[in-house]
């Protein structure tokens, strides 16, 4: 990804993960807005973009953080919120026996404590692989891959659901349910 569609890549995922209304912006409950609102209101507040922009953004965006609506009108980003203006209302599904969750270990003392909680987020982010998991766990520092019990939590009434980029969500993995 080239310098300018990651600075747009890191504009969009503020503005539609966090902070819509550091553009005068209100997402629906679900995370959406419309394009053009979104480019109207960013190049009001000094933040240059286009369609053309925005589409390449999505489409190469490795992580596959933001969703086009099907008509084409609306974006919204897949999943990583902590605004309140959100609450997105994903299918619960069913997920594989482990998932794995990606972090530092200087969290470690804290995550053995308390679990896995989504802190300022809506959910807590598992990855269906190792690799995945590791990449996210080095964004943070020395990366630590946890291993989840999903199929056993699901199987004791935990929800999981599956956003569009394929990331797991669900609100809490307690301590013993995973394992290092």
């Amino acid at each position: 990804m080239n310098k300018n569609l990651e600075k747009t890549s890191k504009f969009l995922s503020y503005i539609l993960r966090h902070q819509p209304e550091a553009i005068g912006i209100a997402l629906d409950s679900n995370g959406w807005i419309e394009i053009e609102t979104l480019i109207m209101q960013a190049n009001q507040h000094g933040e240059y973009l286009t369609r053309d922009l925005i589409e390449e953004v999505v489409k190469t965006s490795d992580k596959k953080r933001f969703t086009i609506s099907e008509d084409g009108l609306k974006i919204r980003a897949a999943q990583g919120h902590s605004t309140k203006q959100v609450e997105i209302k994903y299918q619960q599904q069913i997920p594989p026996e482990f998932l794995y969750h990606g972090t530092a270990t200087r969290f470690i003392d804290s995550i053995k404590e308390q679990g896995l909680i989504a802190g300022d987020r809506h959910y807590v982010h598992l990855s269906f692989d190792e690799q995945t998991a590791n990449a996210v766990g080095k964004r943070h520092g020395k990366p630590i891959v946890l291993k989840v019990k999903a199929l056993l939590m699901h199987q004791q009434g935990f929800k999981f659901y599956l956003a569009d980029n394929g990331v797991w969500l669900t609100h809490t993995v307690p301590n013993t349910f995973f394992t290092f």
